[in-house]
């Protein structure tokens, strides 16, 4: 029932919509029309202008045909991260990539695409569907913000999926909290060719806190990173000052705390050997630090309502999904927070996050037949 042409042709046509983080407007608009013409009840909340976007998230409202079927939950990403804008897609047989220059958008773009097709398909083959609730999310690349300024109030559904993962045959239950951590070394500036030894190298404090740290992976629950360094003004100029953007992922609570401890720890101690006299008046490095939090962990379990009727649907295709923990955050993460059951579907996306990223159709497909099979038995109690 999914018709594969007409879901490759919109993902296709997708991608090729810029639409980077807080400039999703062309493509929101794409989706708000496509919502209405397969009849549901669109709005468009005000997440754009809390945020500084050009839209905000895009809600559509389908009224389902079984009284009494619990209203189901289905989400996806507008945004795309960078570089992701004039992005050429590329059709090898089945393999969709973008020409190399770019992302190719297919996250979550194929997230999207697929929800799009079922409910297209839903109304045509006139299938039991209860009531649904389609959210299209913005700035979930730059921190989930389109999902937390998400009012779920509104929204009739208390359970659901986000399709938003890679690997088909797989349901995405467990997702890391992070933190993300901001460093500003403080130096001292000074000239670099005439008094060198009055000034303190923020970048050299930086380095050597640098190289103390335990960054990448931690362990199975733990991950670290230190993404952007920023700092100088002049290559005569002893640096005054270097920042450090970074974050901190774990599955437990304890350990996340304490990674973010250690990086922190790692720069002051650093920072503790530089100092200087300069008339009769001591000064010392030091480090700033903004940690806040970008998001809390995702725990579905096993047993929740979501993960049977995801493993009930593929079940009766005769496909296995199994459960699993992922190292990336996604807008579930915030939904569950805010008190709903939500879990992470694949798409089939590979290598996101890169140029070289590419989905390979047959899966994108094999989803979509997922999620058509997820979308009847929630509104036929399993039968």
């Amino acid at each position: 029932m999914i018709q594969k042409e007409r879901l490759k042709n919109l993902l296709i046509e997708l991608v090729k919509i810029d639409s980077p983080s807080r400039k999703e407007y062309a493509v929101a608009m794409r989706l708000k029309k496509e919502l209405e013409e397969l009849g549901a009840e669109v709005r468009i909340d005000d997440a754009g202008q809390k945020i500084g976007g050009s839209v905000g998230n895009v809600i559509g409202y389908f009224r389902g045909n079984v009284p009494g079927a619990g209203p189901l939950l289905l989400c996806a990403h507008m945004d795309t991260v960078v570089p992701g804008e004039g992005v050429v897609p590329v059709l090898d047989g089945d393999i969709l990539r973008s020409d190399g220059r770019t992302v190719l958008g297919g996250d979550d773009k194929s997230g999207v695409a697929i929800i799009c097709e079922v409910m297209r398909a839903a109304r045509e083959n006139r299938l039991p569907i209860g009531d649904t609730d389609v959210v299209f999310t913005i700035c979930e690349e730059a921190g989930l913000v389109g999902a937390k300024c998400l009012d779920v109030s509104r929204l009739r559904a208390r359970t659901g999926l986000v399709l938003d993962s890679d690997s088909v045959g797989f349901l995405f239950t467990k997702a890391p909290a992070a933190n993300h951590i901001e460093f500003i070394v403080r130096g001292l500036e000074a000239h670099a060719g005439v008094c060198p030894e009055k000034g303190i190298s923020a970048i050299q404090v930086a380095a050597e806190g640098l190289s103390r740290m335990k960054l990448g992976r931690i362990d199975e629950e733990t991950t670290a990173n230190i993404g952007v360094i920023q700092g100088g003004m002049a290559i005569n100029i002893v640096p005054n000052s270097v920042r450090l953007k970074g974050e901190a992922r774990s599955h437990s609570e304890a350990k996340l705390e304490e990674q973010t401890r250690h990086m922190l720890r790692c720069l002051e101690e650093a920072a503790a050997g530089y100092g200087v006299d300069i008339d009769g008046k001591n000064f010392r490095a030091r480090v700033d630090a903004t940690i806040t939090r970008e998001y809390d962990r995702m725990d579905v379990p096993d047993g929740s309502d979501i993960v049977k009727l995801v493993r009930d649907a593929a079940r009766n295709l005769g496909v296995e999904v199994r459960t699993m923990a992922t190292g990336g955050g996604c807008d579930a993460n915030v939904f569950n927070r805010k008190g709903l059951e939500v879990a992470n579907l694949s798409t089939g996306m590979r290598e996101i996050h890169t140029v070289k990223e590419w989905l390979d159709l047959k899966d994108l497909y094999v989803s979509a037949q997922v999620l058509l099979e997820i979308v009847r038995l929630n509104a036929t109690g399993g039968s």
